[in-house]
């Protein structure tokens, strides 16, 4: 499994959640990985992305502020940090990369061209 995202869970509106992405090492080392969301009747979009170039973080408007990434290579593992988290975030995550993109493009991203998914994980935001 090149990648695997989880973490996910039920979390009253203004707390937090952290996700995890697991990632080979040479997604970690060599490829810019995005976190994605998509909520029941909207499309999927890439909401954020950490650069292998230069390990840059890039966000949305919309969570820029309250979500953070990191990356571990002990671990191996990119974390989504995710604060003040709003009803609206609620969606299932995933985390992608596209191979030898070195820098994040613009966002949100896309899911075409993306060609390594991990499998998705549910957040629910709700009191």
């Amino acid at each position: 499994v090149q990648l695997q995202a989880s973490g996910g869970g039920l979390v009253q509106p203004g707390r937090s959640q952290r996700l995890s992405c697991t990632a080979s090492t040479l997604i970690l080392d060599y490829y810019t990985v995005f976190w994605f969301r998509q909520a029941p009747g909207k499309e999927r979009e890439g909401i954020a992305c950490i650069s292998a170039g230069d390990s840059s973080t890039h966000f949305v408007d919309s969570v820029k502020g309250r979500f953070t990434l990191s990356r571990d290579k002990t671990e191996h593992k990119i974390y989504l940090q995710m604060n003040s988290l709003e009803p609206e975030d609620s969606a299932v995550y995933y985390c992608a990369t596209r191979r030898y993109l070195n820098l994040c493009p613009p966002l949100p991203a896309s899911p075409v061209g993306m060609d390594i998914w991990g499998k998705g994980t549910q957040v629910t935001v709700s009191s």
